[in-house]
């Protein structure tokens, strides 16, 4: 009798470890693309790899490159992007180790790297001028970009970016805890829920087509591992020198209620950058972008007309 309850535990768990290998098959990259990319959408070959670009707006418009934050991708900005291009020419794309844009081979995730990569990327799409912003991840990319480049940027819109020492991470990177990565190279979809919920001062606006194509989108082949390559790269030095030297004028937006980056942060970019003005958004999180699209793109807008 044991060892027939034995041999059926047994069989039990080969099933079950069977079907959840099958079901944790990722699909690769081109089948992912099929799905996903719409007649907006076009891969760009730079830095070594193949990007997924969405351009809207007219062609000959002024153009504002918005970035996404970390995990995430180009249709972050989805809701502000329908905001401003029918005035302006609107550039997004995925980052490398994102979505659509997929892996890099050489696992070269640091800020420094994804800002030399998002550079020549730029020198390849982007017209001689723009107005760059983004988000978390994004509006550090697009803070430093605008450093190192004033002679190309016109106006800097940075909501909730990286910058300051935060959640453990300064000159170096903080370690990966095993539920992180775990997370991160498995993306369940309740997981994927709650994390993206927790942006949000309002969880009822994220929308369950927003939850099913963030998970999908970090679910294939190579995307988990690449974004927990990333955080073991990610440093966040002090960035006050930096800051310092930005000519842009530049509109810094923060929701009161960011529970990811503290809304403590806004004063001290404003006071930084030296063209810079604060908008705090009493009601929403860490993506005012997807939470509160008209109040942002209203701000923008009016920075851009300025």
């Amino acid at each position: 009798m044991l060892q027939r309850i034995l041999g059926a535990l047994i069989l039990v768990i080969v099933v079950l470890v069977a079907v959840f290998a099958f079901l944790m098959q990722k699909p690769d990259l081109d089948e992912v693309r099929a799905e996903w990319m719409t007649p907006d959408d076009r891969l760009v070959n730079a830095a070594g790899m193949q990007w997924r670009v969405r351009e809207t707006g007219p062609e000959d418009a002024a153009a504002i490159v918005l970035i996404h934050g970390f995990s995430h991708s180009l249709e972050a900005f989805e809701a502000v992007s329908v905001e401003l291009d029918s005035e302006y020419r609107v550039i997004r794309f995925d980052l490398p180790g994102h979505a659509l844009t997929g892996p890099r081979e050489d696992a070269a995730y640091s800020v420094d790297d994804t800002l030399a990569q998002m550079t020549t990327l730029l020198d390849e799409i982007a017209p001689d001028t723009f107005a760059i912003g983004g988000n978390s991840l994004g509006g550090l990319l697009a803070w430093r970009y605008a450093a190192a480049n004033p002679e190309r940027v016109t106006d800097l819109v940075l909501i909730s970016p990286g910058g300051y020492p935060n959640l453990g991470v300064g000159d170096e990177p903080a370690p990966v805890p095993a539920q992180v990565s775990l997370y991160l190279t498995t993306a369940p979809q309740a997981g994927v829920q709650a994390a993206t919920a927790a942006l949000y001062a309002d969880p009822s606006r994220l929308s369950e087509a927003d939850v099913e194509r963030i998970g999908a989108l970090m679910r294939f082949d190579g995307v988990g591992e690449a974004l927990v390559q990333r955080i073991e790269q990610f440093t966040l030095p002090d960035p006050n020198p930096t800051l310092r030297t930005i000519e842009a004028d530049t509109l810094v937006i923060w929701g009161a209620r960011d529970v990811m980056i503290s809304p403590l942060h806004g004063p001290r970019f404003a006071a930084a950058i030296p063209n810079a003005e604060l908008l705090l958004i009493s009601d929403a999180g860490h993506m005012a972008q997807s939470e509160t699209p008209g109040q942002v793109s209203q701000a923008v807008r009016a920075l851009l007309a300025d």
